[in-house]
């Protein structure tokens, strides 16, 4: 972390199998971020997790090609397509139902996104009840 901030950006990339591909590409070339420095860099940092997990990433690029990189916990919506055991969610919503869940899997789901810490203030209540909405 060196040097004034050129650019932030977000990007959803699988835990531990991030390669060079033109949707990276596109996002790193621009801020003249190497991207297998990325690659290397992420894929170290998500060796924990279980191999294809979508996970949020927060890149901030500097002016002098350095950079640093936060990884964040995949979105509420791929917990709850785990959960459901669907592939993916209802063409139209609010008119069909592709799965259930139940209310001890929405405490799980919310106790692991209090543990982001972004929401401090936020009980376990208010995030079942944001999770359900």
């Amino acid at each position: 972390m060196s040097g004034p901030l050129k650019a932030c950006i977000r990007l959803v990339v699988p835990a531990g199998k991030a390669a060079p591909s033109p949707k990276i590409g596109q996002a790193l070339g621009s801020l003249g971020v190497n991207m297998m420095q990325f690659c290397k860099k992420f894929n170290a940092q998500t060796s924990d997790f279980a191999p294809g997990i979508p996970l949020r990433v927060k890149l901030s690029a500097f002016k002098d090609g350095t950079f640093s990189l936060t990884t964040r916990a995949p979105v509420t919506s791929w917990y709850i397509k785990e959960a459901a055991g669907v592939e993916k969610g209802a063409n139209r919503p609010g008119h069909e139902i592709v799965g259930a869940i139940h209310v001890k899997q929405i405490y799980e789901i919310a106790k692991i996104k209090l543990q982001e810490n972004d929401r401090p203030n936020v009980t376990l209540e208010s995030m079942c009840r944001t999770i359900t909405a």
